[in-house]
């Protein structure tokens, strides 16, 4: 096994001990280093003592550092979810948190051990100017859009920044590959709920089983964290056929493979093979990601570390490449001639 494969072994081995033995030395730190990069630090730590690894003293004393450290900043990121719900219920809006805290709530043994930066809110496209309005309340103030004068075909959310943090407020769940999740059916979708007192709104399970690996996807996979997202979802119950029908009506049922099917492959989340064969993309593609999403190259983030190599990724690999040449040349636009108010 290779070196940085020791934080993938834990990962698919979970919640059951991994077959390997518990790194040393080098090896150790690396581990931690990839826990900590790939956003997975507070639960590495937690599933460190759950299987019974005793990790040498320099990477252990890392690990509870960096994990503490993220824990600290998920309660900031927590205050600003609570008060930013509050203030929004006051004008009758229930949004749909997505990802972040709330889902490590519902996913994770303890919320705070999964990294979490800002605040993810879908509301309606019929409520945003009074939520801008509730969030610029609490001492946020609007950031100017990044997508210039296309924001109308390419923007999928709102961002809010002040000194409590960051909050992005979706009117679309997702825009990116030239297409676009918008949220609205979404939103009638959800299912009610409660987060820390709070009424919410959560995307229903097969809703939310697509749009994570959407996002993931759109991410080209480069944090563990969103495929063991995935792999603790399908512990909550999936109707798969309901996914498949969700992933096909989003038009990009081959990003919703690429996510599951990493998830499967690496770290051993139960997809069954026919959902996955309903969603594949045609072969050469398939084989084009599993050399672009092999073990090796997603624990080192490879992606990242290259624009021209994610670029040429999200290229051969979108389901609707004219789309997806459209959409560059729209943001190589808008950085040519930005919007006057950027």
């Amino acid at each position: 096994m290779t070196t940085s494969s020791a934080l993938v072994a834990l990962l698919r081995a979970w919640p059951h001990p991994p077959a390997r033995s518990v790194p040393k030395g080098d090896e150790a730190l690396v581990f931690v280093r990839g826990a900590v990069r790939h956003g997975l630090a507070g639960f590495v730590a937690h599933a460190v003592g759950q299987v019974g690894w005793v990790l040498p003293h320099d990477s252990a004393t890392l690990l509870r550092r960096e994990s503490l450290t993220g824990a600290a900043r998920s309660l900031q990121v927590k205050a600003l979810l609570q008060r930013s719900l509050e203030a929004l219920a006051v004008e009758g809006i229930v949004p749909v948190p997505l990802k972040g805290y709330g889902l490590a709530l519902r996913l994770y043994p303890d919320p705070l051990q999964r990294a979490t930066r800002d605040v993810d809110l879908l509301v309606p496209r019929g409520d945003v100017e009074t939520a801008v309005r509730v969030l610029t309340g609490l001492g946020l103030t609007a950031r100017p859009t990044r997508d210039g004068r296309h924001a109308d075909v390419d923007s999928h959310h709102l961002e809010l920044e002040g000194k409590a943090g960051l909050v992005e407020l979706h009117f679309r769940a997702l825009a990116g590959w030239g297409r676009t999740l918008e949220g609205d059916a979404l939103v009638a979708r959800a299912v009610e709920g409660t987060l820390e007192g709070q009424r919410v709104r959560w995307l229903a399970p097969e809703d939310e089983a697509v749009y994570l690996a959407l996002h993931a996807s759109h991410h080209l996979l480069q944090r563990l964290a969103w495929l063991f997202d995935l792999k603790l979802l399908v512990g909550q119950g999936l109707d798969w056929v309901r996914v498949v029908e969700g992933a096909k009506g989003t038009g990009l049922p081959h990003l919703v493979w690429y996510g599951w099917e990493v998830a499967q492959r690496l770290l051993g989340a139960h997809v069954p093979a026919d959902a996955l064969e309903a969603l594949a993309p045609p072969m050469w593609r398939r084989r084009l990601a599993r050399r672009l999403f092999s073990e090796e190259r997603l624990v080192e983030t490879e992606l990242v570390r290259s624009r021209p190599r994610w670029m040429a990724a999200k290229l051969l690999l979108a389901p609707e490449p004219g789309a997806m040449l459209r959409y560059a040349l729209r943001r190589l636009d808008t950085a040519m001639r930005p919007s006057p108010d950027r």
